[in-house]
């Protein structure tokens, strides 16, 4: 079992273009040593992880350590993605933290239930944003232990 290594790449998903800026901003804001890589919705997550469309061919596509994943997205929404990703043996075990808007004790348990390794409703200020990133960088890259195939290339 290994930390995350720097070069670890984290997968967000995120339709919100704002919000997309915050949480990138709020990385660079705690030099989380890692590679940040976007996708605009559900959809497009799955095409990364399945090398397909946009991503198809792409040879240096790397497993993502870690998803953080909007729930209320287009075309696929973060439910969705999550209850696939957690029935597919060679994906499962990347850890999902769900970051959303949403604070329903429903969404909350069924995330949960599907496999989601957290649960966290998006912060509303700057700062704030600053301070949980902080506590992901200093959790998911400096405590956790995972497997250590779990970051191969896909």
């Amino acid at each position: 079992m290994n930390k995350l290594e720097n070069n670890a790449l984290i997968l967000i998903a995120e339709d919100d273009p704002d919000d997309r800026l915050l949480i990138k901003e709020a990385l660079e804001e705690n030099n989380v040593p890692s590679t940040v890589h976007f996708v605009e919705d559900g959809e497009e997550l799955l095409n990364y992880l399945y090398n397909r469309d946009q991503y198809h061919n792409k040879i240096d596509l790397q497993k993502p350590a870690i998803i953080i994943l909007d729930l209320n997205m287009p075309k696929k929404d973060g439910r969705e993605v999550l209850k696939e990703l957690k029935s597919i043996p060679e994906l499962k075990y990347i850890p999902i933290v769900i970051l959303t808007t949403s604070s329903d004790e429903e969404d909350i348990k069924y995330t949960y239930a599907m496999g989601a390794s957290s649960f966290i409703t998006k912060p509303s200020s700057f700062d704030s944003m600053v301070d949980m990133m902080r506590v992901i960088k200093e959790y998911w890259l400096g405590v956790t232990e995972l497997p250590s195939d779990h970051t191969n290339n896909l």
